[in-house]
């Protein structure tokens, strides 16, 4: 499976689902790194049609688990967590089109208070997974 990137760095080059998927998780992570103070315990990235769907454990602090006992101190944590990547997504939507050729069209995300995931789905312009032979 190879895709022949249109834009961004990765121009003319040739790389699998599975490259891409793991400079995603890996530029997500120094992303989150750099941008939000820390990073997550672990990365996944998924090409899935057009979308990118990313799954990162272990970003909740031992103190954010402890607000969430309560159902007013998750509502905080979500909408807080939440807002801090949302103001950021100009950011993410570059490292996107620099890895991937393609543009990020809508973004969702949600956390877990309970596991301390927090899923990102990115929905691309084009169906980058048929490209990928």
């Amino acid at each position: 499976m190879n895709v022949t990137l249109k834009k961004g760095k990765g121009i003319g080059m040739e790389k699998t689902k599975g490259t891409l998927e793991a400079e995603i998780s890996k530029a997500l992570t120094h992303w989150e790194k750099n941008y939000l103070g820390r990073g997550s315990v672990s990365v996944k990235s998924d090409i899935l049609r057009d979308m990118v769907i990313v799954v990162l454990h272990g970003i909740l602090t031992a103190a954010e688990y402890t607000v969430c006992l309560d159902k007013e101190g998750l509502l905080s944590v979500k909408t807080h967590r939440n807002s801090l990547v949302e103001s950021g997504l100009d950011d993410l939507k570059e490292i996107f089109l620099t890895i991937t050729g393609e543009e990020v069209v809508s973004f969702h995300t949600d956390i877990s208070t309970k596991t301390g995931e927090r899923v990102m789905v990115f929905k691309l312009s084009n169906d980058l997974q048929s490209k990928l032979y």
